[in-house]
C-alpha cells in the first residue's frame, strides 16, 4: 500500500519490469543536484534576483502528498522548477509532466524527473494520471505542473486550466495542492526579476465534495487569486515585499561597470553597481 492508501490503477506490482520511460527509475540525484547548482549560477546570469513573497511562503507537512501547480508565462518555468526543487524543496525529488515532442528537444530532463505526454490524445491523458499518481505514491515526492498547458501572460483572466489536474485531485485524498504564481518583470535594472508567490494549500479530500468541474473552478481561483496577489506586489516595486532566493547580476556591464569598478578602487570602497539600494535581507 502506498502512503495515499491504495496503489494506483497502472502502477506495476513487485517483480514487473520498468518502463525505460518511467521517471522514477530514470531519476538520477546525483545529477539533479549538480543541475541545480548550475541553474543558480545560469538564474545568477540572466536575472538581477529571484524573489519569494514573504507573505506567499511554502509550508507543507513532509508526510504529505505534494502538488504545485502554476501559471505558464515562460519558457523558464521548468527551469524555475528545478531551481525552487533543488533549494527551498530540496527535501523532496521533484517531478512534473512536459509536452512529449518539447522533451524530446530536452533529453536530459528525463534524468531530472520530467515524464513526457502527449496532450492531445486519450493516451497521453491516461499517461499523466497513471504516471502521477505512481510519483505521488512515493514518499518524499512533489508533483510540478504548469496547469495552463500553453503559455499565457500572466495577466490574462480568467484563468483557464486544463482539467488533468482536477482529475488528479479527486484521485489523490491528503493531498496539499500548492498554486504558485510567477511573474518575469523589469524593475530598475538591466536584468529582470523572477517574481513568485505561494498561495493557500488545497487539500484534496477524494473526491468526495467536489465534481470535476468544481475542482477545475476552485483550482482556477485560488490561482488567479495567488496571480493578483503576487501582481500588487511586483507593481509596488518593493523588493522589501520579498525575500530574496538568489542574487543576480546588477549594473549595466561592458565599459560602463569598469569605468565605476576603477573609480572604487581609487577611492578604496567598493563598487555598487546597482542603480538602487536593495537591502532587503
Amino acid at each position: 500500500m502506498s502512503p495515499i492508501g491504495m496503489r494506483p490503477t497502472g502502477m506495476p506490482a513487485r517483480g514487473t519490469a520498468v518502463s525505460p520511460e518511467d521517471p522514477i527509475a530514470l531519476y538520477a540525484p546525483r545529477l539533479f543536484r549538480a543541475f541545480g547548482w548550475y541553474l543558480r549560477w545560469f538564474f545568477w546570469r540572466n536575472f538581477h534576483a529571484v524573489r519569494i513573497a514573504r507573505d506567499g511562503g511554502l509550508t507543507v507537512a513532509a508526510d504529505r502528498p505534494l502538488i504545485i501547480y502554476s501559471n505558464h508565462p515562460s519558457w523558464w518555468d521548468p527551469a524555475l522548477f528545478m531551481l525552487l526543487a533543488s533549494t527551498i524543496v530540496a527535501d523532496r525529488r521533484g517531478f512534473g509532466p512536459m509536452e512529449a515532442e518539447a522533451l524530446a528537444r530536452y533529453k536530459l530532463f528525463r534524468r531530472l524527473g520530467v515524464y513526457g505526454i502527449d496532450t492531445a490524445s486519450r493516451q497521453g491523458a491516461v499517461r499523466f494520471m497513471v504516471t502521477s499518481l505512481r510519483i505521488l505514491s512515493q514518499p518524499g515526492t512533489a508533483l510540478w505542473i504548469t496547469s495552463e498547458g500553453r503559455f499565457t501572460d500572466c495577466r490574462t483572466r480568467p484563468t483557464r486550466l486544463r482539467p488533468g489536474l482536477a482529475h488528479l485531485a479527486r484521485r489523490v485524498p491528503g493531498a496539499m495542492i500548492v498554486p504558485l504564481a510567477i511573474e518575469y518583470t523589469f524593475w530598475n535594472e538591466r536584468k529582470p526579476e523572477a517574481l513568485l508567490r505561494f498561495g493557500s494549500p488545497i487539500e484534496a479530500d477524494g473526491g468526495r465534495s467536489l465534481d470535476i468541474a468544481g475542482w477545475n473552478a476552485l483550482l482556477e481561483q485560488r490561482l488567479s487569486e495567488t496571480m493578483d496577489d503576487l501582481a500588487g506586489s511586483a507593481i509596488s516595486r518593493d523588493p522589501g515585499r520579498f525575500r530574496r532566493l538568489l542574487s543576480g547580476r546588477a549594473g549595466v556591464g561592458g565599459v560602463y561597470d569598469v569605468g565605476r569598478r576603477m573609480a572604487a578602487l581609487a577611492h578604496l570602497r567598493r563598487a555598487r553597481l546597482a542603480h538602487e539600494s536593495d537591502e532587503d535581507p
